[in-house]
């Protein structure tokens, strides 16, 4: 998968994301003059070089471009990078401490973001899922608290990834969130937050007060506009010849190239923790690697997207992540997907 990328912005992303990881500068060329002796509980420079240079490698470069690092020697105060990628060389400092880096002004390297998603007053945050996938399930628990404190600040939604991996109860239960979203979206996330817990449909209906005539035509209605019922039942349509076409976002699907659940859209660019996941064509990406599913990490990475962050960015969330499937156990994975 060739991506093009705009050089001005490789060394950048490359240095940020490498000292990050390594925690340390690096050093190749013996023949130059060489960094003083580190600090006491810091990387060795072969350490740190190695560490930085299989990382950015490894997760930030497309396929077929590979970094290398030229040299690295001690000037004012600081150590000066040099850095080749294809056949183009880049310099920048960095702070002995690893902490600051300087291409040509300096760089905050606390960002989670390798690259800048575009900002906005009101940030416009989509999650993809598919409604019984596991790990879509997980994406949600971690919405949910967000959602609750940023409700008004951002506008945040719930879609559905385009095929169906979970059986005919999967559709029934897309096309149900849909329509309660749709007809009644202040009591959906009050329904969501029953559901993600037992998956007990009927009981998360009464429980929210769903208009159940209301939703049932609706339900009715999306069901013949976008032939989900008859697509279901024509397996010739089906995906790869195994999951059925859920078409009621395909347009948003295919804007953002969604390729699994879950998938996270801000401000129109999808969220990775890989660049190998950024979906091809000329579609946005944005690249957090040290992305987890906790609801904190979930809404620091939102209120970076603001032009002027709200006082609401300032309180502090679980930073633990729910386990995957239904219930509220914490767990540790935030890398699994349905694709």
């Amino acid at each position: 998968m060739t991506k093009e990328i705009n050089k001005k912005l490789i060394p950048i992303a490359i240095i940020v994301a490498g000292v990050l990881i390594a925690g340390a500068v690096v050093f190749v060329n013996q023949g130059k003059s060489a960094p003083t002796e580190a600090q006491p509980g810091t990387l060795s420079a072969e350490e740190a070089g190695e560490k930085a240079i299989n990382f950015i490698n490894k997760n930030l470069l497309p396929e077929g471009m590979i970094a290398s690092l030229v040299n690295i020697i001690e000037e004012s105060g600081m150590y000066k990078i040099q850095l080749k990628i294809e056949d183009e060389e880049f310099p920048s400092y960095i702070t002995k401490d690893g902490k600051l880096l300087f291409p040509e002004e300096g760089v905050n390297l606390d960002s989670s973001l390798t690259q800048e998603v575009m900002k906005s007053d009101r940030p416009d945050v989509k999650l993809f899922v598919m409604s019984y996938c596991p790990y879509g399930l997980q994406a949600q628990k971690m919405f949910l608290p967000v959602y609750d404190l940023l409700k008004d600040k951002a506008d945040m939604g719930i879609y559905f990834v385009n095929y169906i991996m979970h059986e005919k109860e999967e559709i029934d239960e897309n096309l149900r969130q849909y329509c309660i979203q749709k007809e009644e979206k202040e009591k959906y996330y009050s329904y969501l937050n029953c559901f993600v817990k037992n998956g007990n449909f009927e009981e998360c209906l009464n429980g929210a007060d769903i208009d159940k005539n209301k939703m049932d035509s609706c339900i009715s209605q999306t069901d013949e506009t976008y032939k989900v019922t008859e697509l279901y039942n024509d397996k010739s349509t089906w995906l790869n010849g195994y999951y059925p076409k859920f078409d009621v976002q395909k347009d948003l699907n295919d804007k953002y190239g969604v390729g699994g659940s879950p998938t996270i859209v801000i401000n129109d660019s999808v969220i990775v923790q890989n660049q190998q996941y950024c979906p091809e064509g000329d579609i946005k990406c944005t690249v957090i690697p040290d992305f987890e599913r906790t609801p904190e990490k979930f809404k620091e990475v939102i209120c970076q997207t603001f032009n002027a962050p709200p006082s609401e960015c300032s309180q502090n969330l679980s930073e633990e992540s729910f386990s995957p499937g239904f219930g509220l156990d914490i767990g540790s994975s935030s890398e699994g997907s349905c694709e």
